[in-house]
């Protein structure tokens, strides 16, 4: 007898049947390996990159780039307005974090962040954001003089200094002043 078994003479058999196609091989069996939970976001950190809260912990302290206090950048504006703009791409602190808090004199607090260390330009973000929607006369003191650090009051955070006028001598902008600047050159 060349007939295949049934179901029904299988159990009379005691004979199992198998399905024809083999089941499909799950993810883990074809890698070879147990994949696991990891953070979504682990790969676009930074080496060299540090958390603020491990800097403290291990008593590492943070300098900041001269650069910072000659921004001559108004509050209320966009940063790309800064007039150097090599400036902008510049580390906040040394060593690099990943997010910082800046702290007004008034009780004002905002946070920069950036997971590959955060930059100049990231803070002044974090503060354009706050004041962009405020008018220049609503401003006591418009424009940012620069960042202080003081481990003593508190290591995870910058000191944000304002100032009633720019750091950055304005020069002048008309063609008359720029060549008669030429002519007494």
């Amino acid at each position: 007898m060349s007939v295949p078994l049934t179901k029904v003479d299988s159990a009379i058999a005691g004979l199992s049947i198998q399905d024809e196609k083999p089941p499909a091989a799950t993810e883990k069996e074809v890698t070879g390996s147990k994949k696991e939970k990891t953070h979504k976001r682990t790969s676009s950190t930074s080496e060299g990159v540090w958390n603020i809260k491990d800097l403290e912990e291990q008593k590492i302290e943070i300098t900041l780039p001269i650069e910072t206090q000659r921004t001559g950048w108004k509050l209320n504006t966009s940063p790309s307005t800064v007039e150097d703009k090599e400036i902008l791409k510049m580390q906040l602190v040394n060593p690099p974090v990943k997010k910082i808090d800046l702290h007004f004199p008034l009780g004002l607090e905002v946070t920069a962040r950036n997971l590959k260390g955060v930059t100049i330009k990231d803070a002044l973000d974090a503060i354009h954001k706050r004041f962009k929607k405020k008018a220049d006369d609503e401003l006591e003191k418009p424009y940012l003089a620069g960042f202080e650090w003081d481990k003593e009051e508190c290591w995870t955070r910058l000191i944000v200094h304002q100032t009633v006028n720019s750091t950055i001598p304005k020069e002048p902008s008309s063609k008359k002043s720029k060549k008669k600047n030429k002519e007494e050159a």
